[in-house]
């Protein structure tokens, strides 16, 4: 038998406690990221030339989604929960914590502000809620349950990590506060705005509303309507999902006075009218026969592909550093994201001969 001298190296086996830790935290530490990353950094809102800013972004976004997502998990509940408090984390992010939707758009005329009544920026206030919930919430969190389907059922944290994240998330949404509200308002020419104490009472009475539907009323654990039809094929619904989500983006040019010749009672009207087109033909395709993971992937691709696309013209970059940054990192999500449409792909086929 050969022995091993001083210069072979040892090979020592993993240990089961560090195993087991790195595969509790990977699906935490992937949606801390996500979440951010998908809604800012892919997105082009924070640009590289800023991204210390990201910093904050993952306590408020990413520490957001893995508690909207553990206590949906904890509480047996599914997606419309989890959309419900996607909802109400947006609210708190538009009217308490950044308050965006309640002070005078940066950028714009502050006399004239498209859809501004009753001091709410109701056009941009629309396409928050459904921003912010879905590219914050429920992308990253189908995204990370994706990418880790044997957790899928799994809250990722207790009680305890609940606690911590919640600890984070507050201190997090402080440094949010302050940063915009009384540091970069002012560094764009736009006066310190203290919302009235009526508009952010009535933000939180609906975000607690939200919340009590979310996690206390009955709202089924998956919708069960009829699956008479089988599901499209995943180049249709990635194909839709980008169509719906590319319109989507028209409110936040809207708000910014691209067409103030349109009556804002309109857009406002048509944003909702969207909303709910698409709720109602992506629910339907949920629960139809053949519905797998390689559909969930292609909502996901779909929708990020409009983001990534819209914040090409929504966001005015005059860095060169950030167009090009902006750029590659869309590249490389659009190359990752089809390698791993197609090894589930190739995963699905395998399944399907096997089973033959």
């Amino acid at each position: 038998m050969l022995k091993p001298d001083a210069s072979t190296p040892s090979v020592r086996p993993a240990q089961p406690g560090k195993v087991a830790w790195r595969a509790h935290a990977l699906p935490i530490i992937m949606l801390l990221l996500l979440s951010p990353i998908i809604a800012e950094v892919l997105f082009g809102s924070t640009p590289l030339s800023a991204l210390y800013v990201l910093v904050p972004e993952i306590g408020v976004w990413g520490g957001g989604a893995l508690i909207i997502r553990a206590l949906v998990r904890l509480r047996d509940r599914g997606w419309l929960s989890i959309l419900l408090l996607g909802i109400a984390l947006a609210l708190a992010e538009e009217c308490i914590i950044q308050q965006t939707s309640l002070a005078p758009l940066v950028g714009t005329n502050p006399v004239h502000i498209y859809g501004r009544f009753l001091g709410v920026n109701w056009i941009y206030l629309l396409f928050q809620l459904g921003y912010e919930s879905i590219w914050v919430v429920v992308l990253p969190i189908q995204l990370t349950e994706l990418l880790f389907p044997t957790r899928r059922a799994d809250p990722w944290v207790g009680p305890r990590g609940l606690i911590i994240a919640g600890i984070v998330f507050v201190l997090a949404s402080f440094v949010a506060w302050y940063s915009w509200t009384q540091v970069a308002r002012p560094l764009f020419h736009a006066p310190v705005y203290q919302p009235p104490l009526i508009s952010v009472l009535i933000a939180l009475l609906c975000i607690a509303a939200l919340a009590v539907a979310a996690l206390g009323l009955p709202l089924p654990a998956r919708l069960t309507l009829p699956a008479a039809r089988r599901a499209p094929s995943p180049w249709l619904v990635g194909g839709t999902a980008f169509v719906f989500s590319l319109l989507w983006f028209v409110l936040v040019a809207l708000a910014y006075n691209v067409d103030p010749a349109l009556p804002a009672v309109m857009a406002f009207c048509g944003g909702i009218s969207w909303a709910c087109t698409a709720w109602l033909v992506l629910t339907r395709w949920f629960v139809a026969r053949g519905w797998h993971d390689l559909h969930r992937l292609a909502l996901v691709f779909g929708a990020c592909l409009a983001s990534m696309s819209a914040g090409f013209v929504l966001h005015v970059v005059v860095l060169p550093i950030d167009v090009i940054g902006k750029l590659v990192l869309n590249v490389i999500t659009v190359l990752w994201l089809s390698g791993l449409a197609f090894r589930m792909a190739r995963r699905k086929e395998d399944q399907s001969q096997t089973t033959l």
